[in-house]
């Protein structure tokens, strides 16, 4: 009673003299007794409760804090659902009296109404501040799925050596974004390309991608000094020998080298190809043009389906083709580009698959139409000799390339088995050169005879192709129009094509890493070379390495000529894969550096321009103000699925609610899970 009367006195009503408060204020503040004292225990007490003051004054109960991990969990569920599919999240209209408020509100009306639970956990009694049903929160759990792939990706990688493959596209908003994407030998030595992230940069120079790459690389825990190769396109601000960004990045690391993109490479050389000599150039130009006739509007694309399809009916009827699963198809005529590849050989394969029906669509498009048009032109160009002899010879190449194109954009590819595959290709069309003439001036005359096609005599004289018959001059036979400045010319300039753009072959590197190839009981194996290779990446081999390396190379290649397990190996990879399932990794370190350096290097950026279709899926016209963080974590989510589906949605929902402060707290018993 004391103290609470000089409490009061003192708070309340004060003091008139100021001689009394030697007296009172020992009595406020003195003592374990004193109201001081106690307050302050009190104070230090409530601190160490498990909830901040804001959630201790709100106090929720058990039932409350339950209702909010329902509702957590099924917006973190409908979240990646829709970051799987790639599809968006918000509506136009997402207020309640809306018929479509959304991906993200429909599917959680919908689980409503199927789920007592979930509908009792938004519906009663849910605090406006906690819904977690807002952009906001959207947004925030992509992130956490976004950093937790990612997470997964850096743990995989561990600290491993790697390369890098980077390339550089506009989106749908006119944005120039950079897509990077990691190369790594996991530990059961397989080769992995994983998805990094995407990265705006506002201008393209050298300098400008440096620094864009070298801050991706910092933000994922990457430096530098552990990159042992770079994967580029053909673009000057990308490969430039003096201020491109590989001569950048080399600078910083001379160790990361440049592959330019073997894919990339080949397109060009069939790029080139199709331009070699003027009779094929004027044959692509006219391939084009019937395309464009075929195809220009929709009438004309249904009426070509049409007529193949009636073609089709009486060929099966008549057994001169058979049916079967996938096999006759509905298709169309696709254009050529020279930045897609494989386009020419799928635009030339449907030209010959649907030729009776191009025929007629052209025909009838020259009919119907008021004014004069090319369609009867193209239908005098497409049935002569010299059309049908150039579409069976780049059907031919073009089958061989397509071949080597399709392989290297596999991401298990590595560099010996593709400096292999390049060579082989070469060799075949060298072959095809010294052997292919007759059964191709066969299968064409076939071809016309069974099209009424008329052939010419192969003795006839005619003028070179471009040149007067005036004074005869310039005469040739049939024969040497269509074999020499033809036939020969084309493969002469692809394989030409093929020894300047893949120089890189005869590099000294390449060159060392080829002798690892295990084909042919390890014929290429040599141990100078391979030695060698440890003398330029002299920062992964100390000095003693390099000492012991070759002794170590001349065990190791008895081992595995012995062994019956490294006879079934076919490349590289299987390579590396059998060392580590037998433990040979560890008996011959050494030798499995060598390995993992040669998978590392890239060989094509075709994970890159994956990530760029994807992106074409996730940003579209319609979502085109996507800020780049979004687009980043929602891309990372899509292309990773295969690790964001094997992922504990437990612990995203836990680094959710540990991102920040929440109004709201996790239960602090789990409760089982719902199917």
């Amino acid at each position: 009673m004391e103290e609470k009367f000089y409490h009061d006195a003192f708070t309340k009503v004060g003091f008139s003299q100021w001689r009394n408060v030697y007296t009172a204020f020992p009595k406020y503040v003195g003592g374990p007794n004193s109201i001081h004292n106690i307050a302050t225990t009190a104070f230090h007490d409530f601190r160490n409760q498990r909830s901040s003051i804001s959630h201790r004054m709100s106090s929720y109960s058990q039932d409350a804090l339950v209702k909010y991990e329902t509702r957590l969990e099924t917006s973190l569920g409908i979240v990646s659902y829709l970051a799987l599919q790639g599809e968006p999240f918000r509506g136009h209209d997402e207020t309640s009296t809306s018929l479509n408020k959304g991906n993200f509100l429909e599917f959680l009306d919908w689980y409503k109404q199927r789920n007592e639970e979930v509908r009792k956990a938004f519906d009663e009694l849910c605090p406006k501040n906690a819904k977690m049903t807002s952009g906001t929160i959207q947004k925030e759990l992509a992130n956490c799925c976004a950093e937790a792939v990612t997470q997964a990706i850096k743990e995989e990688m561990g600290d491993c050596l790697f390369s890098v493959l980077v390339d550089e596209s506009r989106d749908i908003s006119v944005k120039e974004q950079m897509a990077i994407v990691v190369r790594f030998v996991n530990k059961k030595g397989e080769i992995i390309e994983r998805f990094l992230g995407i990265k705006h940069v506002k201008d393209t120079t050298s300098e400008s991608l440096k620094k864009a790459l070298v801050e991706m690389l910092s933000d994922h825990g990457l430096v530098v000094a552990k990159l042992r190769g770079q994967g580029y396109d053909g673009a000057s601000n990308m490969r430039g020998e003096f201020n491109g960004l590989q001569k950048l990045i080399r600078d910083e690391n001379p160790y990361a080298f440049y592959i330019h993109c073997f894919a990339h490479q080949l397109q060009l050389v069939v790029v080139a190809v199709s331009k070699c000599c003027s009779s094929l150039e004027d044959f692509f130009e006219y391939v084009t043009l019937i395309v464009n006739s075929t195809s220009a509007s929709c009438k004309r694309k249904d009426l070509l389906l049409h007529k193949h399809r009636l073609n089709l009916l009486s060929k099966l009827e008549s057994g001169e083709i058979s049916s079967g699963r996938g096999q006759q198809q509905e298709t169309t005529l696709s254009r050529p580009g020279d930045t897609r590849w494989g386009s020419h050989y799928k635009t030339l394969l449907r030209i010959e698959s649907m030729w009776d029906s191009v025929i007629e669509v052209l025909e009838i498009v020259h009919q119907d139409e008021r004014n004069p048009s090319g369609a009867s032109g193209f239908v005098g160009k497409m049935e002569c000799f010299s059309f049908v002899f150039m579409m069976k010879m780049m059907l031919q190449i073009l089958r061989i390339t397509n071949e080597l194109s399709l392989l290297l954009q596999r991401k298990d590819q590595n560099i010996v088995q593709a400096m292999s595959l390049v060579v082989d290709v070469r060799t075949r069309l060298i072959n095809l050169r010294n052997e292919g003439w007759e059964p191709l001036l066969e299968e064409t005359k076939a071809f016309c005879l069974a099209n009424d096609i008329p052939i010419p005599n192969m003795c006839d004289a005619v003028p070179r192709f471009g040149r007067s018959r005036k004074g005869g001059r310039n005469n040739i036979t049939q024969e040497h129009f269509y074999r020499v400045d033809t036939f020969y010319a084309a493969i002469d300039s692809i394989t030409t094509e093929f020894d300047h753009r893949f120089n890189e072959l005869s590099s000294e590197l390449l060159v060392c890493f080829a002798c690892l190839d295990p084909r042919n009981s390890f014929s290429k194996f040599d141990v100078e070379k391979l030695a060698r290779i440890a003398d330029i990446y002299h920062e992964d081999f100390s000095f003693d390495d390099r000492k012991i390396i070759k002794d170590q190379l001349r065990t190791f290649i008895i081992h595995v000529r012995r062994v019956e397990e490294f006879k079934a190996c076919y490349d590289l990879a299987s390579l590396s894969k059998t060392m580590v399932q037998l433990e040979r990794h560890i008996v011959f370190p050494l030798v499995y550096r060598l390995i993992e350096l040669a998978l590392l290097l890239p060989v094509a950026t075709a994970t890159v321009e994956r990530a760029f279709s994807a992106m074409k899926i996730i940003k579209t016209e319609l979502r085109n103000k996507m800020a780049d963080g979004w687009l980043n974590d929602l891309m990372v989510c899509y292309i990773e699925r295969e690790i964001f589906k094997g992922l504990d949605l437990q612990q995203i929902k836990k680094a959710f609610q540990n991102k920040k402060t929440r109004q709201m707290q996790l239960p602090r018993s789990p409760r089982p899970r719902r199917n």
